[in-house]
């Protein structure tokens, strides 16, 4: 999977944009739970105060407050704030130095809130024997401090020991009355916060929103890149293939690579963005978020990702085999299909409709049962997994309620804590559904490499030479043998011949004999296996392959034409070629007379593999390309099997004189086509049993007279 990111390199900006983007996200989706935290926390329970620091506090107040603190502590105190007209104003000071004041000042606060209470104050007057009417702070301000030092820490001492948080709390209490004292509307402070503090909560939703719009976009737009240039990859690499390289993978395993395959990981790609990168930021976020929230519950987020890691472990477990099976049985579907498809008339003409359905139920059947199996297995994934998430939800409110019945936690902070815990656990949720498609993605890849990572036996040499100018047409077989990629014995073995410009030879022999794989080494589709073939006295393997495949006209002998008109496969080999040049090779073809009949003529459509013409019109629109190509060497594959004996002797005669300056091969199976070549080369099991003339071999070559005796009559032969 890795290897797939070189194939997006040019779009790597938007890879960076992306990641930034994600950042983005993950830190307002975080910052959500602990605006929540304060709405409850500080919005409801403390009126809109974050802590016991006073914007503004009378003077009687603070010289109060002053009395249980020590004289350093008090003079911190009072250098923050400024005395004006009985009231002291906080100066602007910085987050460290508000968090210090709200440690000093909030044991003092809830030391003056004990003894301005009413039952409270009554004890103490009682116990220190006061008259009715006296004012009690006086009397504590004018006590010596030995004195007064023993009445606090009676007071304090237990404050001291309660959890910051209850603290913060109680001094907010203190400040809110403080407030209500000095005539300031504390609910308007208190809307003024949850105000505020939603608005921003609703700007960073809309961040949100708009964030991961622009993620799916470009993640969108990235894992297309990718589908495309792993689509031209593969393109330009099977293009590239020789027939050996071709033979090792069947065309519809080629078709799937370039299709099912390659969509799998352009999906997963675009997921990969959105999920994958997105789930670990989210994560550790989330659990750096929770270390800041509360450490005393962590252990169930442990529980938590131990449970699910557990989950996906088993799972996989069971499931991933299947996924390294399910591309291939595709294949084997895409591979019935197109057997059917290709030969419906086959199948038609011999009944075998029954069966052949039956074949491709079993095929199809195959690959539903994988899919079932797979499927089910993930099935069970979402239901255990909202399983392992409410029961992280029942055990985080079950041990926070106990720490908020103890003091020790606030219900925002648990509130926070549980949504921090959700996100983390959908991080983990993400990845495990992200792991559904990468394995089957991981396959489709591997399965691409394969493809990628083929070496190619038949390519440009490192040193290209070019034959001269002057030198055209002239072919050398010098003791040639062939053998087929993992073949046991030779094809063909010791070929030694010279065919020399404007020469025609031909090649004849029984089925099986070597004729077509002999022609297809010039082209260079195989290449030999000993000796060396040179076209215009160079080595064909030391020649650029265009350079050589342009000097080649070539007609296979299985006629393929290509979806288009018939102006287009005609010129399909010469684009500069006019349709005058088209029309001419035409009617050398013989195909002139049928393409008039055709309302568009030349512009007539051509059905994909030219399903929409016969078979001898195949052959001769194919044998028409070539002409038109204007090449120096012909190579007729077996190229007039499907055309009638008239139309065989009009074409040849009308070929002789259009190449009269070229070098004509001719592959055939009939006598009657090459009985007037310049040579005929007899070929018996891969290996050359006669060559010469016609009348030469009738005299020396005992297979050449069998195959002719077979064919034609004996007053033929002596009018020949």
């Amino acid at each position: 999977m890795l290897k797939m990111f070189r194939y997006m390199k040019e779009r790597w900006h938007y890879i960076v944009l992306i990641i930034a983007l994600l950042f983005l996200q993950a830190y307002c989706d975080l910052a959500l739970p602990d605006y929540t935290s304060k709405i409850v926390n500080v919005g409801i329970q403390q009126k809109g105060l974050e802590d016991g620091v006073p914007d503004t506090i009378r003077e009687e107040s603070m010289e109060q407050l002053c009395l249980f603190l020590d004289e350093k502590e008090a003079d911190r105190v009072k250098e923050n704030y400024t005395l004006k007209d009985g009231i002291y104003q906080r100066k602007e000071i910085s987050k460290e130095e508000r968090e210090e004041l709200n440690r000093i000042l909030s044991v003092p606060m809830m030391a003056a809130q004990t003894f301005n209470s009413e039952e409270e104050a009554a004890k103490l007057e009682e116990q220190m024997q006061l008259p009715e009417d006296t004012d009690l702070w006086q009397v504590l301000a004018a006590m010596p401090k030995e004195q007064f030092a023993q009445i606090s820490a009676a007071v304090t001492e237990k404050m001291k020991e309660m959890p910051e948080s209850i603290r913060t709390q109680a001094a907010v209490q203190y400040v809110l009355q403080e407030y209500e004292e000095q005539g300031i509307d504390v609910d308007a402070l208190q809307i003024r916060y949850i105000l505020f503090a939603g608005l921003k909560m609703l700007g960073m939703a809309l961040v949100i929103m708009l964030a991961a719009v622009s993620v799916t976009f470009l993640s969108a737009r990235v894992a297309a890149v990718l589908g495309r240039n792993l689509r031209n990859s593969v393109y330009r690499k099977v293009i590239s293939f020789s027939g050996e390289e071709l033979n090792h993978f069947s065309t519809a395993s080629l078709i799937t690579r370039s299709t099912n395959d390659i969509q799998q990981i352009q999906m997963v790609f675009a997921m990969i963005f959105r999920m994958v990168l997105y789930a670990p930021i989210l994560g550790v976020g989330g659990v750096l978020k929770v270390l800041q929230t509360d450490v005393s519950m962590t252990w169930i987020l442990g529980v938590a990702v131990a449970s699910i890691l557990l989950l996906v472990f088993v799972l996989f477990k069971v499931a991933m085999p299947k996924f390294k099976i399910l591309q291939y049985r595709i294949d084997e579907l895409n591979l019935v299909s197109r057997e059917i498809l290709t030969g419906i008339s086959v199948i038609r003409a011999f009944s075998r409709e029954k069966q052949e359905e039956e074949r491709f139920e079993e095929a199809n059947a195959r690959l539903t049962r994988t899919n079932l199996f797979v499927n089910r297995c993930m099935t069970f994934m979402m239901p255990l997994m909202m399983l392992i998430m409410n029961g992280i939800t029942v055990l985080i409110i079950y041990n926070g309620s106990h720490a908020v019945d103890a003091g020790t936690m606030q219900v925002g902070n648990m509130m926070a804590f549980m949504q921090y815990a959700m996100q983390i656990i959908m991080s983990f949720l993400m990845i495990t559904m992200m792991s559904i498609m990468l394995p089957r993605a991981g396959v489709s890849a591997k399965r691409i490499n394969e493809v990628l990572e083929t070496e190619v036996t038949i390519e440009n040499p490192e040193k290209i030479l070019t034959p001269a100018a002057e030198e055209k047409g002239e072919i050398r077989f010098e003791h040639v043998s062939f053998a087929y990629p993992g073949a046991d014995e030779n094809t063909l073995t010791d070929i030694d011949f010279t065919v020399h410009k404007g020469e025609t030879v031909a090649f004849i022999g029984s089925t099986g004999s070597g004729k077509s794989t002999l022609v297809n080494l010039i082209p260079r589709f195989f290449d030999v296996t000993e000796g060396r073939i040179t076209v215009d006295g160079v080595d064909i393997r030391d020649m650029e392959l265009h350079n050589l495949r342009e000097r080649i006209g070539y007609v296979p002998q299985k006629a393929v034409l290509f979806s288009g008109t018939i102006d287009s496969n005609i010129r399909y080999g010469k684009k500069t070629a006019t349709e005058e040049d088209a029309v001419h090779a035409a009617q050398i073809a013989q195909a002139w007379e049928f393409i008039q009949e055709k309302d568009k003529g030349m512009h007539a459509d051509i059905a994909q593999g030219g399903t929409n013409v016969s078979g001898g019109q195949k052959q001769r629109l194919s044998i028409a390309r070539a002409i038109a190509k204007n090449p120096e060497i012909y190579i007729f594959d077996d190229s007039f099997s499907a055309l009638d004996y008239k139309t065989d002797v009009v074409l040849r005669r009308a070929l002789k004189k259009e190449t009269k300056d070229a070098t004509t091969l001719i592959v055939a199976q009939r006598i009657s086509t090459i009985l007037h070549a310049d040579k005929i080369l007899v070929l018996d099991e891969g290996k050359i049993a006669g060559q010469g003339t016609h009348k030469e071999l009738m005299k020396t070559c005992e297979v050449y007279q069998q195959i002719a005796m077979s064919q034609l009559s004996k007053e033929e032969l002596a009018n020949e």
